[in-house]
């Protein structure tokens, strides 16, 4: 449980790092007021971040979940889809900001930002298969101590 305290807090610090990054060098290239995906990337690295890090602890807490493998699926693959994807929301934002179209400077950028949403995408497939697991069993021991009494 404390590696999934531990990974909400680095999210946490990404995220307002980010925004304050984003105040701050918007500010510095005279762009105040122009929307890029950089304006969102805070809100991004703290909802998928540190919320569902904090939501997954207290699942955890309940359900025994840290101990599957699934679990561990889902810990590495989101992780690795929410960095890939922030990522390129990051050099979209600095694309944008430079004058440039995202979209047609590079190909891969759409790609890359494409399979970090499937990694995310697995990973929560494999979360809700160690939930579905977790509380399979919490419901056997629940039943197993009500038959003991």
């Amino acid at each position: 449980m404390n590696k999934l305290l531990n990974t909400a807090f680095a999210y946490i610090i990404l995220g307002l790092g980010s925004g304050l990054f984003y105040r701050e060098f918007t500010k510095a290239t005279d762009n105040l007021g122009t929307h890029s995906q950089l304006n969102t990337l805070h809100t991004h690295l703290l909802v998928l971040g540190m919320v569902v890090f904090l939501v997954v602890l207290a699942l955890d807490a309940v359900f025994s979940l840290s101990g599957r493998r699934s679990f561990s699926v889902f810990y590495w693959t989101y992780n690795v889809g929410l960095v890939v994807t922030v990522a390129m929301q990051a050099v979209r934002g600095f694309l944008t900001l430079d004058g440039q179209d995202p979209a047609t400077t590079s190909a891969a950028i759409p790609g890359i930002a494409g399979l970090g949403h499937m990694l995310l995408t697995v990973g929560l497939v494999a979360l809700f298969v160690a939930l579905r697991a977790g509380i399979k069993d919490r419901t056997a021991r629940t039943e197993q101590a009500a038959l003991a009494v």
